[in-house]
């Protein structure tokens, strides 16, 4: 048999082979990725594999979802014609000398509830994610990812749960004392009430009228510092306070029920130190089982 009959051969049985069987058979080595660039638009994802030029056949497996605009070319943008595994489960990439760049979409896989967009990933390979400009923070496993300037994250062994909120309102209080002002800043969608700041019980307070949404609040060093304890109704809460760029801290939350929140440091104005140490957040997380870190970019 020649080798042009047998690879016909295996092209037609990746078009007519259900994945459920596929999975029990390879039609090749699995594929060396270069690359795997993910772009969040919308509810929708853009996502783009590199796999090496290699002189075998390789099968790359393409992540779940509603896959659409398929597309193969090679390194020099000629296009070449894909051989699907399965319901759009993967594609057989035949031997070649250049390398090969596999895009396509992947359609409603974010979800918008509550204001919050989720995505539930899974791919275990290094994946970078591209997010859409206004983005400066998102939450990781509920863990707060702060981007800066970056415009995302690297991924490895990429399992996690991807939440973020665009055009989040921002409400900033003013604290009067002893002359001094600050300023006391909350991003979020819940309501908030009745803020108050008590200095003798080191303590801010306020009411939450929604419940399962994230707050963000900043709140300078030299009126709370911390460490912090957070309750909601007297119960404690869990909060993340990684990010501190030395004059300010911020405080990540997201109560499951409504209710009065208090915010307990153990130093305020006029007891905080003339000179106090520099704090410096963290930008590595760690994350759950098979998501070893996040890496900004």
């Amino acid at each position: 048999m020649s080798s042009k009959i047998f690879i016909f051969i295996i092209i037609s049985l990746t078009l007519v082979i259900p994945y459920g069987y596929a999975q029990e058979f390879t039609f090749g080595d699995k594929a060396n990725q270069k690359l795997v660039l993910v772009e969040v638009n919308g509810g929708d994802l853009h996502v783009k594999h590199i796999v090496s030029s290699s002189h075998l056949p390789q099968q790359l497996d393409l992540i779940d979802g509603t896959v659409e605009n398929l597309i193969i070319t090679d390194e020099d943008g000629e296009e070449q014609l894909p051989s699907i595994i399965g319901e759009n489960d993967g594609v057989l990439i035949l031997p070649t000398d250049k390398d090969s760049i596999i895009e396509y979409d992947l359609k409603d896989i974010i979800l918008l509830k509550d204001n919050i967009w989720t995505l539930d990933f899974r791919y275990l390979e290094t994946t970078n994610f591209i997010l859409p400009e206004k983005l400066n923070m998102v939450f990781v496993n509920e863990r707060p990812v702060y981007l800066e300037e970056k415009k995302g994250f690297t991924c490895h062994g990429c399992q996690m749960i991807l939440e973020y909120m665009l055009d989040q309102p921002t409400n900033i209080v003013n604290v009067n004392w002893e002359e001094k002002e600050f300023f006391v800043e909350f991003k979020t969608f819940a309501e908030i009430e009745n803020f108050e700041f008590n200095q003798p019980t080191k303590e801010i307070t306020f009411d939450m009228n929604n419940n399962n949404q994230f707050v963000t609040t900043v709140i300078p060093l030299e009126l709370l510092w911390g460490p912090y304890a957070i309750f909601l109704n007297d119960e404690k809460v869990v909060f993340y306070d990684y990010f501190n760029n030395g004059t300010h801290v911020w405080i990540d939350m997201k109560p499951d029920t409504i209710g009065k929140i208090s915010i307990i440091g153990t130093t305020v104005v006029p007891e905080f130190p003339i000179i106090a140490p520099l704090a410096i957040g963290f930008l590595i997380i760690m994350m759950v089982p098979l998501m070893k870190r996040i890496n900004l970019h």
